[in-house]
């Protein structure tokens, strides 16, 4: 079982109003990606959008396309976007919420250290293949694996504020990541179990225990995101007092005519 939360995006260079650049996310797959800015499409910027684009040698288009819009969806598919993934939100209010232990002594949460990272890097490696990535056959399938390595190092090198690993027989048995934002928010990154632990209470222990590092820091509300498809992530954050606030719909758009087509 594995969650995420779907944004790659670490670092990027803004190019216009409609349209941003994604410098990190094309240097890693080697194509050149750019996303959206607007969750709605209309007849009007759906061509400024594919002018930008071809200006710009475009390969990918990432699109986030809001769930109520049909207008939206009929224009993006009438262009060639290919859905994805549907992107779930949850949130969980946390004021004044009381520290819960885990129900499983046997499972101990500690902060993660540099030991860890092998094993951790591993989990991230195997974990995460309900996401869009791994649904849009361009993107090679070692590179949606090296993603969420990557993307689990840089959270530990810092761009996650907390992140905690659980302890079964003194293994690492997953991790969860957590990053303050505004407003008093926070935000689960990645949740990721390693496969002989799942079913085992590991994932309720990491986000109970993600929820006591955010109630400590003064957060009144976690989000966390995860994929309409991964179905165990979702009864997982459910569980854990989680509830649906957004439905998202992830499409995919290809330029180039050597990628263009999906396989059949």
């Amino acid at each position: 079982m594995a969650a995420d939360s779907d944004e790659v995006e670490l670092t990027d260079l803004n190019d216009s109003a409609l349209c941003h650049y994604l410098d990190w996310d094309s240097n890693f797959f080697g194509f050149r990606i750019a996303r959206v800015e607007t969750d709605v499409l209309s007849p009007s910027n759906i061509e400024e959008i594919m002018t930008w684009c071809k200006q710009h040698e475009i390969d990918c288009l990432y699109f986030l396309a809001s769930s109520s819009d049909a207008a939206s969806t009929r224009l993006a598919e009438d262009h060639g976007f290919h859905l994805v993934d549907v992107r779930v939100t949850l949130e969980q209010m946390i004021i004044d919420r009381a520290p819960e232990a885990s129900s499983n002594s046997s499972i101990l949460i500690r902060s993660a250290h540099a030991d860890d990272l092998p094993s951790l890097r591993s989990i991230a490696r195997e974990g995460f293949h309900d996401t869009r990535f791994y649904f849009d056959p361009h993107f090679p399938r070692h590179l949606c694996d090296s993603l969420y390595e990557t993307w689990f190092e840089v959270s530990f090198s810092g761009y996650a504020d907390a992140v905690l690993v659980a302890d079964v027989k003194a293994e690492p048995a997953g991790f969860i990541t957590c990053k303050l934002g505004d407003s008093l928010q926070g935000e689960i990154g990645l949740v990721g179990v390693g496969p002989g632990w799942q079913g085992r209470g590991v994932g309720v222990a990491l986000v109970n225990a993600a929820l006591n590092w955010f109630a400590d820091h003064q957060v009144e509300r976690a989000t966390v995101v995860t994929q309409g498809r991964n179905m165990l992530a979702q009864r997982l954050f459910q569980r854990c007092g989680f509830v649906s606030c957004s439905n998202h719909l992830w499409y995919h758009k290809w330029f180039d005519e050597r990628v263009q087509e999906l396989p059949t």
